[in-house]
């Protein structure tokens, strides 16, 4: 729009005859058109725009989200230090276990010594059980050569309580009978099934007045040792 005015401007000036003089310029007659049609084509800014709106202020809660942020990082400051040294060294570890072979047949040594130092423990705390049991059988096995079959169950059943609140520590209440004690939901189903069958000649000697033959003895005495297997408590 502007060069358009400028030629016409300059085509006009050469026709007036003024000799290549730039008084046109001046001429009122001539910059008035032109500067209206440009201001009015849009195209040249004649004012700032408004400045945009303040962003809306935090709100409350999210400011106290960042101050308590900050007082966090500020309070552990000083263990970041500590924590750095900790992770470098256990990426210095990772990347010689996966790195260096004899480092890593080290380390699967020492797991394997801890294991089986665990599998021992494991193993003589299940032998002295085992022998535990043994002598509780042949305590009960000696009254049971004496004819004294009441007896020696009843010494099955008190060891059985035992086992069961030793396995089971809780599930055994005070005043709870032997029949309640045999249907405790955390009794796996064999070890119900021994504990009831030694629970029941108990019962039928007591309140039934049957007396127990050798015939009871013998199932007492083998339930008895099922409940003293390790696997027949695993959750049925």
């Amino acid at each position: 729009m502007i060069s358009l005015w400028i030629a016409q401007a300059s085509a006009a000036a050469d026709t007036s005859g003024t000799g290549g003089g730039q008084g046109w310029l001046l001429d009122p007659e001539l910059v008035d058109p032109g500067y209206s049609q440009t201001i009015a084509g849009g195209g040249i800014q004649t004012a700032f725009p408004p400045p945009p709106p303040p962003p809306p202020p935090t709100p409350e809660w999210m400011r106290s989200l960042f101050d308590t942020i900050g007082r966090f990082f500020e309070w552990s400051a000083p263990a970041a230090k500590p924590l750095m040294w900790i992770a470098v060294a256990a990426l210095i570890l990772f990347l010689l276990y996966h790195f260096v072979p004899a480092f890593a047949r080290w380390v699967d040594k020492l797991r394997s010594g801890r294991k089986a130092g665990d599998a021992d423990a494991a193993g003589h705390a299940g032998q002295a059980e085992a022998g535990a049991a043994r002598a509780l059988l042949a305590e009960a096995d000696a009254l049971a050569a004496e004819g004294r079959f009441a007896e020696a169950v009843h010494l099955l059943l008190y060891r059985s309580v035992e086992d069961i609140d030793g396995r089971r520590p809780g599930l055994v209440k005070p005043a709870m009978t032997s029949r309640d004690l045999a249907e405790a939901e955390g009794l796996p189903s064999v070890a119900r099934g021994a504990f009831s069958r030694i629970a029941r000649t108990v019962e039928i000697s007591l309140f039934g007045g049957r007396s127990i033959d050798t015939a009871a003895w013998q199932q007492c005495r083998a339930a008895y040792a099922e409940l003293t297997v390790a696997k027949n408590w695993a959750r049925a």
